[in-house]
């Protein structure tokens, strides 16, 4: 018993210090309960203790809960220290593994010591036929401005909205990685960059567009290598000068021609913010697209301005108040579809150019401005009532020299080049290859055929009016582009023939020979249509339709390329040339072109208009000129049935008057001066006007023109 009691007396010390302790460590629920175990542990003892075997039961319960509560402790801390210890290991790994990773990526670029400031691509110039320079083009349309020629809020623009501690940070900015982090992942989606200027300008002097992990770390190793070689001016100077602004404006002198139409250094403070606002965004920003964007982002751009304290709020106001526009520039506009083409030929013709190199082209530019300008009056007359929204025009001189060429109603709103790149149904303006291949195996234009319905394999070819003539000769059957007449000859001489002949006369696109290639199916260009028609205007010689006469290197004057002659000699017979000039000039005098208005100048032509009324087409010459013009929709959508014998004829009109204004009259060849008649200006539209047919009297009995007869008459003067 005195053992126990012993046992117990030690034990109670122990038990007021645990539960003491445990007042301090026990949640609030168990609080009540220890302090009642006290109090039943003193009354036990006052009183002597009958009931010490449940006190000291209770003391051993405090003294393992005691005891347990210690022992939480070290493990909770063991388990810190282990995280503690791991996360450390980790971290030392994560560095090493970041740090192997820059050193390969660096060990991807050049040596850093080898690696310098690439040089500014070539700058092509591009002159018209009088050697005035009317566009030039390249990845780099601009020269290099210095820094101190700019006002001072230029670059402040771009420091203000792009980076704004760009003195101040070593090419890296923690702070606006940071920022962009946080942005991008609190908004879902990638919204900002946290780029800086000097990597801005690293990735496009050295590196690619792509958005990779391996890209962006060579770009940060590259922006620290540019912050330690040059200055924070000198590296705003470079930035300025080659970052891209849109509309293929490279550089800030690029960007301020090219939206204002003056140098960089006579900037407002409005056009100095919209142009920086650019950089964003550049295509879908650029005020040629849409201005009213490009006006908001400069808004923002002042704003950043004066938040960076670089202007007032009071010049703020000044350029809102009078926001930027863009200025009108008819030289690019007007000659931007012939620019684009010489680029894309300049490189084939010279496939390395290492300096600016001046390229003077066949390019009139009155004419130009004239055929611009008359397609874009007809679409914005007729365009909407015909449903056409797009045409294509092509000037050039019968040895193949571009005069004119326009690729669409406005090269502001799309590059695209209709007259060059673009391929459509020329409809019957393809039939003069039929005939001609017809004539070459005899026939003569008053050779007679049926004009009846017709049916291959299920397809009925039709005469535009619904109507049919019965017999008629050739001569009136292509002045009234009858179907059924075109579509017998193809399938008497061979399709196949009509093929060789259109690409020996320049068609260069594939051509399907099957029956319906009589009614012009296979798509074709309008430059290429215009080339083919050049050997009736020219007495049968096949020319290479060209714009590009030289190239010289723009600093030497050294002659790096000279056009060769376009001649690819004879592919038509003169006979052949003669009796299809006469026929071709039966279009315009009783025939489908009757609106052709040329006055004292013979002209011959065709028109065409594909199924559905999808395209129109006229392509006409005199002995001077040749000129095709196309009219339809981009998506090759049906138009309200605009026909070649309309607006195409009218806009060729006015745009060979003002080609051929001053110019004494040549004849056709093989076909003498005879002159078109003046159409009646109550002439119903349509491509076949209703117009009597002959088919007897003294021309059915004219001798064939036929390439015997013509030999005799040389050698007889028969």
């Amino acid at each position: 018993m005195a053992g126990r009691n012993g046992e117990r007396e030690r034990r109670e010390p122990m038990l007021s210090a645990s539960t003491a302790h445990g007042d301090l460590r026990l949640s609030p629920d168990d609080r009540p309960t220890t302090m009642a175990r006290n109090g039943g542990g003193s009354s036990s003892r006052k009183s002597g203790g009958s009931s010490g075997k449940g006190s000291s039961g209770k003391g051993s319960a405090g003294s393992r809960a005691s005891s347990g509560g210690r022992g939480r402790g070290p493990q909770r801390r063991g388990l810190l220290s282990r995280l503690f210890y791991w996360s450390f290991v980790l971290g030392i790994w994560g560095v090493v593994g970041v740090a192997g990773l820059i050193f390969y990526e660096a060990g991807q670029l050049p040596p850093i010591q080898n690696l310098a400031i690439p040089e500014r691509p070539p700058t092509i110039i591009i002159q018209s036929d009088d050697g005035k320079t009317i566009a030039t083009r390249g990845e780099m349309r601009g020269s290099a401005v210095p820094l101190r020629s700019l006002p001072p809020f230029v670059p402040q623009a771009f420091v203000a909205i792009e980076d704004r501690r760009f003195y101040s940070h070593f090419g890296i900015d923690p702070m606006g990685l940071a920022r962009a982090l946080v942005t991008n992942l609190t908004s879902g989606r990638l919204r900002e960059g946290g780029s800086t200027l000097t990597q801005q300008l690293a990735k496009n002097l050295f590196l690619t567009q792509e958005r990779t992990l391996s890209r962006k770390i060579q770009e940060l190793i590259l922006s620290i290598w540019l912050e330690t070689k040059y200055s924070k001016n000198e590296i705003l100077e470079l930035y300025v000068n080659r970052v891209y602004f849109g509309a293929g404006a490279w550089g800030i002198e690029a960007a301020a021609q090219r939206y204002f139409n003056k140098p960089a250094s006579r900037l407002t403070l409005a056009e100095a913010a919209m142009i920086a606002g650019l950089v964003k965004s550049p295509s879908s920003l650029a005020p040629t697209r849409n201005l009213e964007a490009a006006q908001q982002r400069a808004s923002v751009v002042l704003d950043a301005m004066v938040d960076a304290r670089f202007i007032s709020a009071d010049m703020e106001q000044a350029a809102l108040a009078k926001p930027a526009t863009v200025a009108k520039n008819n030289s690019s506009d007007v000659a931007g579809y012939v620019a684009d083409w010489v680029a894309d030929q300049l490189k084939t013709i010279l496939p390395s150019i290492e300096h600016d190199v001046v390229v003077q082209t066949t390019l009139d530019m009155s004419l130009q401005a004239v055929a611009d300008k008359a397609l874009k009056d007809a679409l914005a007359k007729s365009g909407k009532k015909l449903g056409v929204e797009q045409g294509a025009l092509v000037v050039m001189d019968t040895d193949g020299g571009v005069k004119a060429l326009v690729g669409g109603r406005s090269y502001e709103e799309s590059q695209y080049n209709r007259a060059v790149t673009a391929r459509r149904q020329p409809g019957s303006s393809f039939k003069p290859f039929v005939y001609l291949t017809a004539l070459e195996r005899g026939l003569t234009p008053e050779s007679v055929r049926e004009d009846a319905p017709i049916q291959i394999k299920g397809w009925k070819p039709e005469n535009f009016s619904k109507e049919y003539r019965g017999p008629v000769d050739l001569k009136t059957a292509i002045s009234l582009s009858l179907n059924t007449v075109a579509v017998r000859l193809a399938l008497e001489v061979g399709p196949a023939e009509v093929v060789k002949t259109a690409q020996r006369l320049g068609v260069t696109s594939k051509l399907e020979p099957n029956a319906s290639i009589a009614l012009g199916t296979s798509e074709v260009s309008v430059l290429e249509m215009a080339d083919a028609y050049a050997p009736f205007a020219n007495g049968g010689y096949g020319v290479a339709a060209h714009v590009i006469q030289q190239v010289k290197d723009s600093a030497s004057g050294k002659l790096l390329y000279n056009a060769p002659s376009p001649n690819r000699g004879l592919v038509m017979a003169p006979p052949h040339v003669s009796m299809m000039n006469r026929m071709l000039q039966q279009v315009v005098l009783t025939g489908t072109a009757k609106r052709v208005d040329l006055p004292g100048w013979p002209v011959a032509g065709k028109t065409g208009t594909s199924q559905d009324y999808r395209d129109a087409w006229f392509i006409g010459y005199t002995g001077r000129l040749i000129a095709a013009v196309w009219l339809g929709n981009d998506d090759s959508s049906p138009t309200k049935k605009a026909s070649g014998a309309g607006v195409p004829v009218e806009v060729w009109s006015q745009v060979m008057k003002a080609a051929h204004k001053d110019v004494p009259p040549v004849p056709l060849p093989g076909a003498g001066m005879e002159q078109p008649q003046i159409a009646p200006s109550n002439l119903p539209p349509g491509d076949v006007p209703e117009e009597p047919v002959v088919t007897g009297g003294p021309q059915a009995q004219r001798k064939p023109a036929t390439i015997d007869n013509w030999l005799l008459d040389k050698l007889f003067g028969g």
